[in-house]
């Protein structure tokens, strides 16, 4: 791809290009997850969450020499690129080079291609959170650790709306003691509007059990998700917590940060969201449909006063970046 073409690396090295078609294959087979003509080539979108830019690099399977793919800028920029399994990248992250190789396409990224985040080594990414609590009482914050590997599509997303403060002033439309938070139908009409129509696809699900303090996308079927996301809450059933995840849309992307509440989730502020309860049908809790019309904010305050709101969400490291920018 780019410069250097898949068809002419077969011709100069045959066999050495075989093998690296059959072993994949072997594999792929034995998992039944994919077939082979999808071993590739197919798209691979490189999205770089650090806060600064960076360079990605092809290394060559024979002599590693390295081939620029491409300046990808921080803060969720994008290269797209065509790939095949066992491709090796490699970028610079403040002196330490950080490595990625392509595996096989699986059954459900066959129309959509892999998603890759370039984080720089970090386990997740933290968000913080002000909201209020207590029907708007009093104040206080949540981090969200995003987890880019979980669900790299949602995570993505859910980046880019933080950065462009979708979340600044959001209502928790959905508060439901023992099930869960949801939000995400934005407080600027215009923005919810175009994000309401604006989906990302699936991830594919890794299998990863939904606990107390975990994020997912609501959705409405596949590839439905859009802003609107939810927490699980407290205290929820475990009949619940493994019925979560059924759904090809809910993949866990984020978690709060419960380590400051001994990992007890009854203790942190989403447990003292003020609740309504359920939407409609099921509950007397706001109406989204209600919310997503011009005056839907209007709605909720002249209905539902005591409800807390996010009052801004901000990527901690990025903050600190900037003031520390300002400072010079």
């Amino acid at each position: 791809f780019n410069n250097f073409c898949p068809q002419k690396m077969r011709q100069l090295h045959p066999l050495k290009e075989a093998m690296s078609f059959l072993l994949p294959l072997l594999l792929l087979l034995s998992i039944g997850r994919v077939a082979a003509e999808e071993l590739g080539p197919f798209r691979v979108a490189f999205f770089n969450e650090l806060p600064f830019k960076v360079e990605l690099f092809w290394e060559h399977p024979d002599d590693g020499s390295r081939h620029s793919q491409g300046i990808i800028n921080g803060r969720g920029g994008t290269l797209l690129l065509t790939s095949y399994p066992g491709h090796h990248f490699v970028y610079d992250a403040l002196g330490s080079w950080r490595s990625v190789e392509i595996s096989p396409l699986l059954e459900e990224e066959k129309e959509i291609g892999k998603a890759i985040v370039l984080a720089g080594g970090q386990e997740s990414i933290r968000v913080r959170c002000e909201t209020s609590v207590k029907g708007g009482t009093e104040n206080d914050d949540v981090d969200i650790l995003v987890q880019t590997e979980w669900s790299p599509w949602g995570a993505v997303r859910f980046l880019e709306l933080v950065r462009g403060g979708f979340y600044d002033g959001c209502a928790l439309n959905r508060v439901v003691p023992g099930f869960l938070t949801q939000f995400g139908i934005g407080a600027d009409y215009e923005a919810r509007t175009i994000r309401r129509q604006d989906r990302i696809p699936d991830d594919p699900p890794l299998g990863i059990q939904f606990r107390s303090g975990y994020l997912s996308y609501a959705g409405s079927g596949p590839h439905s998700r859009t802003s609107e996301v939810f927490i699980v809450m407290p205290e929820t059933p475990i009949e619940q917590l493994e019925y979560f995840g059924t759904n090809s849309w809910e993949t866990p992307f984020a978690q709060v940060d419960l380590h400051r509440y001994g990992w007890d989730a009854t203790l942190s502020p989403i447990a003292k969201w003020h609740a309504y309860g359920d939407m409609p049908p099921w509950g007397n809790g706001p109406d989204p449909q209600k919310i997503y019309e011009r005056d839907g904010y209007e709605y909720l305050k002249r209905e539902f006063p005591q409800l807390d709101y996010l009052r801004s969400c901000y990527v901690v490291e990025e903050k600190l970046v900037d003031e520390f920018k300002k400072e010079l």
